[in-house]
């Protein structure tokens, strides 16, 4: 029989991290957006939750269980809330996953600091500012030099949290990629703050690398690179999915409220219309996300449903937005209102990689 309801332990996990999200994320998710600045109260409070160091192993001090499916479900609460400030949230998981699940023994002793009593950021830097980015066949290169690699290149949409101390690099060595531990000092690495249509609470960072070298360590010898890609498309359309719902909630509610010859708007049969739409293409999106998700908890390649669920979602996200735009009418456009900021937000997925993982 094909069972599509959370675990009861799941659903907590989700209950909980919504009520985080709504009580401490959504209130200040506005504020956050116009200073460009992220509220460090809300994620020492979120680190304490143990959303990220949960998944780590119990050697490193972590709670040892990891799953795709639940990285999923918490992806979607937080990015309701906000999607900046989820990013954020999840942040160290982009360089203390990795290394729990590749990385070799004195890699691995890094990780106390991931559970210690500060949130510590981490960052991975997969996409490249050209127009055929892919991270199967990244242009960034590493070449070996004696003991060391030598990393030349340049990446963009690269998590740069305040408080870090590295950065992942996925580049080409001899033809095929491989993930390489970067210090963020590194002689010969510049980073440049970006400034993007959304998400603008979130630093993220243009990185120049121009012969940067590292030990021979730092490279991560057992990553399968095609399995980190899926679990940042899987995190990717679970945030998707949590923006697209927001937006679609505050269309509902709002269509409602509001009176129309007096009448609620969405007893307008179009409003109806495209709000069954919506919720419609939102539970298709997350089934395709866990789908992806259930695949990787198996061990399983989830390339092909990572990629149509990343794909689907972000059409999703996007559409829902746009929509909820439409239903508030003038009120869509104006920053009084979240569904501008959704909207500006959902057009990132089409861009966004690995930003987070499960």
């Amino acid at each position: 029989m094909i069972d599509f309801q959370p675990t009861d332990e799941q659903q907590l996990v989700i209950d909980t991290v919504h009520n985080f999200a709504q009580n401490e994320v959504r209130p200040v998710a506005r504020e956050c957006e116009e200073a460009a600045k992220l509220p460090e109260k809300v994620l020492a409070a979120a680190h304490e939750l143990g959303l990220v160091a949960n998944a780590l192993p119990e050697a490193a001090g972590g709670g040892g269980e990891r799953s795709a499916v639940t990285g999923a479900l918490v992806a979607e609460e937080l990015a309701w809330g906000d999607l900046a400030i989820a990013l954020a949230i999840l942040s160290p998981g982009l360089s203390a996953l990795p290394i729990a699940e590749w990385g070799d023994g004195a890699q691995q002793q890094s990780l106390g600091r991931f559970v210690g009593a500060s949130f510590v950021p981490g960052s991975l830097a997969v996409v490249e500012p050209r127009f055929d980015s892919d991270p199967f066949r990244p242009a960034t290169t590493a070449r070996r030099n004696g003991g060391s690699f030598v990393l030349d290149g340049a990446k963009c949409f690269v998590p740069w949290l305040d408080g870090g101390s590295e950065t992942l690099v996925v580049a080409s060595e001899g033809g095929a990629p491989a993930l390489f531990v970067v210090p963020r000092d590194a002689a010969g690495l510049r980073a440049e703050r970006e400034r993007n249509m959304g998400i603008a609470a979130l630093p993220t960072a243009e990185l120049t690398l121009s012969s940067v070298r590292v030990p021979e360590g730092a490279r991560l010898a057992r990553a399968d690179l095609r399995r980190l890609v899926a679990q940042g498309r899987v995190a990717m359309a679970a945030m998707a999915v949590g923006v697209a719902r927001a937006a679609f909630e505050v269309a509902r509610d709002y269509a409602k409220e509001r009176q129309v010859f007096g009448v609620p708007v969405a007893t307008k049969q179009a409003i109806a219309f495209k709000l069954a739409d919506m919720a419609i293409e939102i539970d298709g999106a997350r089934l395709l996300a866990w789908e992806a998700a259930w695949k990787l908890d198996r061990g399983e390649d989830a390339t092909r449903e990572a990629l149509l669920a990343r794909r689907q979602a972000a059409r999703t996200a996007l559409d829902v937005a746009d929509g909820a735009v439409q239903v508030l009418g003038g009120h869509g456009y104006i920053r009084d209102y979240l569904p501008e900021l959704h909207l500006r937000n959902a057009r990132g997925f089409a861009s966004f990689e690995a930003l987070a993982l499960v």
